[in-house]
């Protein structure tokens, strides 16, 4: 009977239904009832062979400001690790839609004035993307966010209908700049209520100072990158980088708190180390990794089972072929004796 363990808790799903399972290389193994999945008790995620250590400082420095090769170059000259480009990419690209996953959850409690504005984002070099985004003036906190190819209307109905969604209030007033879109977008989603307020970065009393000093945070970001590859790259970028600057990020105007503290909203994953560190079930970790499990072993299976028919099909035409052949042969020889 398997040993129960009461002081090891399962590091994916947490639970305590652990117990031995065998050895390794001279380690220690052990599987959870649970979630039933194996692990070693070390820090180490699932299918990752690399410390949490690595991808947190990865995250860290993606998200503030440096490039895919200079994380790479950190590594090598600081920890004496060579990852590849590609490696790096894929930690930056699972615990990105991790967090914003985790993160979706929460509900900010923000204040009653708004602040909604859009910039341009290059996409392969050439086309301009708008993105919109909609902030809290009073928390810093970035509600929103939405990329469209236009600025019309509609595109301004659905930033509003989202940033509803989230916060489930509707605002005593939102400030915008002078695109007309912003009108019929603001009347349609919250009425007469919201006082819509036309205004600059440089107006006195209520401005769009706020929003635009975070699109330049933005734009200092991306200016390494140089332009996204496509539309999904863009859109879990935008993502991850709000979830950087919401929960991340401490901000010197509110005391040193984040945006999300200043919204009271109560977490516990603080930093990127935190997300690395989050369970998952076991269904999305096979989802990820299908490929690896799913996929290639039923490619292989199909393959050998093809090869066979094919042998065996080559064995059967050439067992038909030898008795006709080896009687003609007898009978030229038998015509050949007589």
């Amino acid at each position: 009977m398997a040993e129960v363990i009461n002081d090891i808790t399962c590091k994916y799903c947490g639970s305590e239904g652990v117990v031995k399972y065998g050895t390794y290389n001279g380690i220690q193994r052990y599987w959870c009832k649970i979630c039933r999945r194996k692990f070693k008790d070390d820090d180490t995620t699932f299918h990752m062979k690399v410390s949490p250590e690595f991808i947190s400082s990865a995250l860290e420095l993606y998200y503030t400001g440096s490039s895919i090769d200079d994380i790479c170059l950190h590594f090598r000259n600081s920890k004496g690790y060579h990852p590849s480009k590609s490696v790096v990419f894929n930690w930056i690209d699972k615990y990105t839609d991790m967090a914003v996953d985790h993160f979706r959850q929460y509900k900010p409690q923000v204040g009653d004035v708004w602040a909604c504005d859009e910039t341009v984002l290059r996409l392969d070099k050439k086309k301009k993307i708008w993105f919109w985004d909609i902030i809290d003036l009073r928390t810093r906190y970035l509600i929103t966010s939405r990329v469209s190819n236009t600025r019309t209307t509609d595109d301004a109905q659905r930033l509003m209908e989202q940033a509803k969604r989230i916060t489930g209030i509707a605002p005593k007033k939102i400030i915008t700049d002078k695109l007309y879109a912003y009108w019929d977008g603001i009347e349609l989603v919250f009425g007469a209520d919201t006082e819509h307020v036309q205004s600059s970065p440089f107006a006195k009393g209520d401005s769009t100072s706020k929003i635009e000093r975070w699109h330049s945070i933005l734009k200092e970001r991306t200016k390494v990158m140089k332009a996204f590859r496509n539309i999904d790259t863009l859109i879990q970028f935008t993502d991850g980088f709000l979830v950087y600057y919401n929960y991340f990020k401490p901000h010197h105007s509110l005391k040193g708190k984040t945006p999300a503290e200043a919204a009271k909203v109560d977490y516990d994953v603080k930093n990127w180390m935190d997300v690395c560190h989050l369970p998952v079930s076991k269904e999305i970790d096979i989802q990820r990794h299908s490929c690896l499990l799913v996929e290639e072993p039923h490619m292989v299976a199909k393959y050998a089972k093809t090869k066979r028919k094919k042998l065996r099909r080559k064995r059967a035409i050439s067992s038909r072929r030898i008795p006709s052949q080896l009687s003609t042969v007898r009978g030229w020889k038998k015509e050949g004796i007589n």
